[in-house]
C-alpha cells in the first residue's frame, strides 16, 4: 500500500516556492521562511499569486509530487504536469471504455451510486447522533426519496437521464443538510448548492473542501496511469479534469461535506471566517483558511477500514485507493469498479 505523504499548502501571499538541490525552498521577500525535502511530499498546493521557479516546477514533476495553483480564496487557477507516464495500455483502455456510451453509463452509474448511498449515510448519522434536536421525519422523507431515485438507476439508458437522478437527488441531499447545522446557525445554514461564487458561509466552506479534494483526486488518478482529464460521466472539456470530477461525486459526503458539518458544529470556524463582497459572493479570511487546511490534513491522518479491501488506510488514502481499483477494473484484474461506502 502506497505511504500517505504531506501537501505542503503555501498560504502567505507574498511567497514564492524554489529548488535547492533536493528540496522545496519557501520565500517571502527573499527571506527564507520554509525548507523542505522534497521526498516528504505527495502535493504542493500554493494561494499565492507570485508562483515558482521553473527548477521547482522540474523538481516536483520528476518526483511525481503534484503542484497546483490557487487563488487565495481557493479558485483554481492551473495545474502543473510533467511528461505523460503510466501504461500506455491502460489509458487506451480508458479512452476506448469512455468514447463508448454504453460503458461510460455503466461507469457513470457506479459513480452516482456511491454518491447517493453516501449521502444518505450521511444523513442516517445525523438521525442516530441527533434525534432529539432534528426534524427527524424531514430527513426520513428525503431519505427515501434517494432511495427511490436510487432504484430507478439501474433502467437508466443515457447519460442525460443519470444526470436528471444526480441533480434531483443533489438538490433532495443539501436542503436535508441543513438540519445536521446544529451551531451557529446565524452565520452557516444551506438550502441549496451554490458556487461560482458560494453566496453562503456553508457554501463557500464547501467549495473549498472540494478543490482541495479535487487536487487529490486528480494525484490518485495519475499516479496509477490514469488520465484524470478522460472521464465517463462529465463530459470532456479543455482544462477540465473530467475523471478526477467523477470519481469525487463518491467522495464528497465522507471526504468533505462531514468534515464541514463537524468543523461548524465543534466551532471550529466561525461567521469572522468568511467576507460577503458586494456581489453577494462569500469569501475566505486567511486565518478561515488555514485552520480549515488544518482541520483537512488532521482528517486525512484519521484511520479507516476500507469497505472492499478490509484493510485498514488513512482516509487520506481513500483516492488512490479508489483510482487503484478503477485501474485493475479497466485492466481486467476484478470483475467490476467497487464504489466507496462509508460506513
Amino acid at each position: 500500500m502506497r505511504k500517505l505523504l504531506n501537501t505542503l499548502y503555501v498560504t502567505t501571499p507574498e511567497s514564492y516556492l524554489l529548488r535547492d538541490g533536493e528540496n522545496v525552498v519557501v520565500k517571502v521577500k527573499d527571506i527564507e521562511t520554509f525548507r523542505i525535502p522534497i521526498h516528504n511530499l505527495e502535493g504542493i498546493i500554493c494561494f499565492a499569486y507570485m508562483g515558482a521557479s521553473p527548477q521547482l516546477m522540474q523538481l516536483c514533476t520528476d518526483n511525481r509530487v503534484g503542484l497546483s495553483f490557487l487563488t487565495p480564496n481557493g479558485k483554481f487557477l492551473a495545474r502543473v504536469n510533467g511528461k505523460v507516464r503510466g501504461n500506455v495500455l491502460l489509458r487506451r483502455t480508458q479512452y476506448r471504455k469512455a468514447d463508448s456510451k454504453e460503458d461510460s453509463l455503466d461507469f457513470a452509474k457506479c459513480f452516482i451510486i456511491g454518491k447517493i448511498v453516501n449521502c444518505r449515510t450521511v444523513l442516517g448519522r445525523g438521525i442516530r447522533d441527533h434525534r432529539d434536536v432534528i426534524d427527524i421525519d424531514k430527513i426520513r422523507t428525503v431519505s427515501d426519496l434517494l432511495i427511490d431515485n436510487l432504484k430507478s438507476i439501474d433502467s437508466c439508458l443515457n447519460s442525460d437521464s443519470l444526470r436528471g437522478i444526480e441533480g434531483n437527488c443533489a438538490k433532495f441531499y443539501f436542503d436535508a443538510l441543513d438540519e445536521l447545522i446544529l451551531k451557529q446557525k446565524d452565520s452557516f445554514f444551506i438550502f441549496e448548492r451554490n458556487r461560482r461564487p458560494p453566496l453562503d458561509n456553508m457554501n463557500s466552506l464547501l467549495s473549498f473542501l472540494y478543490t482541495l479534494l479535487a487536487h487529490d483526486v486528480e494525484s490518485a488518478l495519475e499516479t496509477v496511469g490514469l488520465d484524470p482529464y478522460v472521464g465517463f460521466f462529465h463530459t470532456d472539456r479543455p482544462g477540465r479534469p473530467s475523471l478526477a470530477l467523477d470519481m469525487m461525486e463518491e467522495l464528497r459526503p465522507f471526504m468533505a461535506d462531514r468534515l464541514a458539518l463537524s468543523m461548524v458544529n465543534l466551532k471550529q470556524v466561525d461567521g469572522k471566517d468568511f467576507l460577503k463582497k458586494e456581489n453577494g459572493a462569500v469569501l475566505m479570511t486567511e486565518n478561515g483558511r488555514k485552520n480549515i487546511l488544518a482541520a483537512w490534513q488532521k482528517r486525512k491522518l484519521d484511520q479507516i477500514t476500507h469497505p472492499y479491501l478490509n484493510e485498514k488506510i488513512p482516509i487520506g488514502l481513500i483516492p488512490y485507493v479508489q483510482a487503484m481499483l478503477l485501474a485493475r477494473y479497466l485492466r481486467g484484474d476484478i470483475d467490476g469498479y467497487p464504489p466507496f461506502f462509508m460506513n
